[in-house]
Order: C-alpha cells, then sequence, then structure tokens
C-alpha cells in the first residue's frame, strides 16, 4: 500500500479527535504538528468511515498500537 503525507495526517487528526484526553494528554500534541504541517481536515471528516482506504489503514494502525483495539470491520 502507498500512503501520501495527506493520509497520514487525515488518519492522524482522526485519531486524535477520538482518543485524545484533554490538553494535557500526550495525543492531544497531534494537533500542534498538524498545524505546523498546515492541514486542514475536510469538514465532512468526523468519524473512521469517512476515512479513504490508506488513511483508514493508517488509522486502524494507530488505534491498534496506542489503544489495543483490534478492529474487525472491513477494509
Amino acid at each position: 500500500m502507498w500512503f501520501d503525507r495527506f493520509d497520514i495526517c487525515e488518519a492522524h487528526f482522526m485519531f486524535a479527535s477520538l482518543f485524545h484526553g484533554g490538553q494535557g494528554c500526550p495525543i492531544y500534541g497531534k494537533f500542534a504538528q498538524l498545524e505546523r504541517l498546515r492541514f486542514r481536515p475536510s469538514p465532512c471528516l468526523s468519524q473512521p468511515s469517512d476515512l479513504q482506504g490508506n488513511a483508514r489503514a493508517i488509522y486502524q494502525a494507530l488505534v491498534e498500537k496506542h489503544c489495543g483495539i483490534k478492529s474487525t470491520a472491513p477494509n
């Protein structure tokens, strides 16, 4: 699978949006990283099912790595 920068940013944005624990949480720091990259998410991006194939795979890997939750949803 081939990933571009947009896929990576979109996946990290979705992960941070759903799993941060407030401003003191290390995951919340992803928003600052994405801001430095000048990433602007689509207004339509509100849940993991809105992600496209590559971004969805990256998101699922982040969830599995950081939260230990394995997805049973098809790719």
